[in-house]
């Protein structure tokens, strides 16, 4: 009991919080270790399906979550907050165990491979903007501002563990081998999420979180998005973000494809990026996030990303070659694990319960991979008419600049919500 005192006492924990934090950190671990597990699968398995076919492989995601979104948003309504968690993991293990069999008998190999890429894009969105609503339900808008950040390294742990497993056992045991194994870490998660709502500490433990969310409609995420200025600018900092990633998705896939000839290569090499990302991620949770959320306030920290891939595509345009990108593309993804993610999810946190998961959950994915289908398109057109790598990386930075802006607007119009909030 000492030495746990001592450790709430370092990490800045107020009594309570102990028990919930750490049912948090352990969510995210798992839930983030299990998809990192997939995510060199996944992106070597978009290459096979062909680079070519990205453009239209983004298409069939943002067509699959506008087929999706209808169903979580009925049980939502239907579910307590416990059985939607519960049957939402489960029903993306059943996928994965399915993907497994059809890939050991190598049933229909292209079309499977594109269709997994489909599927693990899809996937991780949904199960990550649940795990946010868990938290947002859970924490207080005080503790958000507080906790997020260190919540947040759970995951990041996880996405070490991830990728570190990949890097060592997909030549030994084959990628497809590799997908029981991130199964088992998602059913993990699920104990984790129960426990952390039944957490004596939570302030959801008394009632909220067997409660069902209000409002039948399907659409409710969408409708709500629609009358409220400030759900539709998260939407426009949502679509620059997922916009400048497609871009930068695209230019990795053509440079990687060009660089190595070896499946098991491609897939060690993305497993390198993530380690590398997530190893940076982590230290900058534990050492950075809070304090530059202290010190910038929010505003500030929303832009701090987003101006540094504006310099970064700047960087790109000059010199396309693997290294810059590489380089690039870890600090670009370990910034917004660590700083521009637990930002934006601090805006979530003085919303309605129900913003809190349908409209949260429509933007996370609707609004999300609609960016990315539209980008991957406007990608696709601008490579057609004789656009290199290094001229659509120059396109690319007055968008990121903009993507800055709507995220100091954010910041301010959040502070404004919870001072109001505090006047009532």
């Amino acid at each position: 009991m000492a030495e746990r005192g001592r450790l709430a006492t370092v990490l800045k924990l107020e009594p309570g919080e102990f028990a919930p934090v750490g049912w948090s950190f352990a969510y995210f671990f798992c839930l983030l270790c299990g998809y990192y597990i997939l995510r060199p699968v996944r992106d070597e398995m978009g290459i096979q399906g062909g680079v070519d076919a990205l453009a239209w492989v983004f298409s069939g995601t943002f067509l699959l979550m506008l087929a999706v979104v209808p169903l979580f948003g009925w049980a939502v309504a239907r579910f307590s907050r416990r059985g939607l968690v519960t049957a939402s993991y489960g029903f993306f293990i059943a996928n994965l165990l399915l993907f497994f069999v059809l890939m050991r008998l190598d049933v229909a190999p292209a079309w499977v491979a594109r269709a997994f890429f489909v599927w693990v894009s899809v996937f991780n969105l949904f199960v990550i903007s649940l795990f946010w609503s868990v938290m947002n339900d859970v924490f207080s808008q005080t503790q958000a501002l507080r906790l997020f950040g260190l919540i947040a390294a759970g995951g990041s742990v996880g996405a070490i563990a991830g990728p570190g497993l990949t890097t060592i056992l997909a030549e030994r045991i084959g990628p497809i081998n590799l997908l029981p194994l991130s199964a088992l870490f998602l059913a993990a998660a699920v104990g984790c999420a129960l426990a952390v709502m039944a957490s004596p500490g939570a302030r959801a433990a008394r009632g909220r979180a067997s409660e069902r969310v209000r409002g039948e409609s399907v659409w409710a995420g969408a409708t709500h998005v629609a009358r409220s200025p400030y759900l539709l600018g998260i939407c426009f900092f949502v679509v620059f973000y997922s916009a400048l990633s497609t871009f930068l998705y695209f230019e990795q896939a053509r440079i990687v494809q060009d660089a190595f000839s070896s499946s098991a290569q491609r897939t060690q090499v993305f497993a390198v990026m993530d380690l590398a990302t997530n190893t940076l991620t982590l230290s900058l949770q534990f050492f950075a996030t809070a304090r530059l959320v202290a010190w910038l306030g929010l505003p500030f920290a929303l832009a701090l990303i987003p101006l540094a891939v504006a310099a970064g595509f700047g960087l790109l345009g000059l010199a396309p070659t693997l290294t810059v990108l590489v380089v690039f593309q870890v600090i670009r993804r370990a910034g917004n694990y660590a700083i521009t993610k637990p930002a934006r999810e601090m805006l979530f946190s003085v919303v309605s319960a129900e913003d809190k998961y349908k409209a949260k959950n429509f933007i996370d994915t609707v609004v999300y991979r609609g960016g990315d289908a539209a980008s991957g398109w406007l990608f696709t057109g601008l490579s057609a008419l004789g656009l290199g790598l290094a001229a659509l990386a120059f396109a690319a930075v007055p968008l990121a600049v903009l993507w800055a802006g709507v995220g100091i607007a954010l910041g301010r119009a959040r502070i404004q919500h919870e001072e109001s909030t505090v006047s009532r």
